[in-house]
């Protein structure tokens, strides 16, 4: 985690939502991490349709009454307008994550994922997977698991009956294990009632879980199976420090998402489920990533040398 920076006054970030919690995730990772290195006021609003984000943007002009903000941070496409008609409105820096659908130069700063294949530049900062909220657990039991289940997506053929023999396999070869196994809105319907009937299975579907609940079982879980699809949790997992198993799902050779998992498994950050078979073994997990600590650090330096660095801000 980046040191704590000084401040004079709060550093004043606006949050753009558009509903979606995956990108919602990413942007409150990377808040809370700026808020653990520095004192922070995080406000999120949401972001505006199309027409009347275009419409403040031409009028300069922005609905409520938030203090103007230093750093306004959105995912998402339907971020995008309302990032610049913020900035054009109230002053501050926008920071964008993922690759926008607008031209990088567009944004005052650039986050994203290495597989959106965009070169690192000085104001482009390239991460290992996406960010999110999930912090390092420090007390994990290594007789909990937790196994994840995406389902169809462009990046893998997704098949019922292989994942079924896979974790039917490790159930078979962990019976001292408690696991808790979960789905996703892309898990198909029938595959819940699949299940083999397990002592040492419990199952909670995706729609039984409240907010929260997943980074709780990350922390609490000493070992962690995704299906490959699933890349998001794959880099959750990662990041609270669980020694993660990955599905064998035969793979879209053309997918980025494909090849960053490949590319965690040669690194042996992850583990193949064909591996496992082999070694009955997972990689270990020893340094858990810590990617939005790292961009809320980099967006701080950054700050740092900008010649109109937010009021308050203390420079070196």
């Amino acid at each position: 985690m980046p040191e704590p920076v000084e401040m004079h006054s709060p550093l004043i970030v606006w949050v753009v939502s558009d509903g979606k919690p995956g990108h919602v995730n990413q942007s409150l990772g990377l808040a809370e991490a700026l808020a653990r290195a520095t004192q922070s006021d995080i406000h999120t609003l949401p972001a505006l349709p199309a027409w009347r984000a275009s419409l403040a943007w031409l009028l300069k002009r922005m609905p409520g009454t938030l203090p103007a903000p230093d750093l306004i941070i959105g995912a998402g496409h339907a971020t995008h307008l309302t990032l610049l008609a913020a900035r054009r409105a109230h002053g501050g820096r926008t920071v964008v994550l993922m690759k926008p659908s607008l031209p990088r130069r567009c944004f005052d700063l650039a986050i994203l994922p290495r597989h959106d294949g965009v070169a690192a530049d000085a104001r482009t900062l390239v991460t290992e997977g996406a960010i999110n909220r999930v912090r390092p657990a420090s007390a994990r039991d290594a007789r909990r698991g937790l196994i994840l289940i995406g389902g169809t997506s462009p990046h893998f053929e997704w098949d019922d009956d292989a994942v079924q023999v896979q974790i039917k396999s490790i159930l078979a070869r962990t019976p001292d294990m408690q696991w808790t196994l979960t789905t996703s809105r892309r898990t198909p319907a029938d595959f819940l009632a699949q299940l083999p009937a397990a002592v040492h299975l419990d199952v909670v579907p995706h729609t039984a879980t409240p907010p929260g609940w997943l980074p709780e079982q990350l922390s609490r879980s000493g070992t962690v199976w995704v299906t490959p699809d699933s890349a998001s949790m794959v880099f959750e997992a990662l990041t609270a420090g669980a020694d993660v198993g990955v599905f064998d799902l035969p793979v879209n050779p053309k997918s980025r998402v494909a090849h960053a998992i490949g590319e965690l498994a040669d690194a042996q950050r992850v583990t193949r489920f064909a591996k496992w078979c082999a070694s009955g073994t997972l990689h270990p997990n020893p340094h858990p990533l810590a990617e939005a600590d790292r961009c809320a650090a980099w967006i701080l330096e950054w700050l740092k040398t900008s010649p109109d660095c937010p009021s308050g801000y203390t420079r070196p």
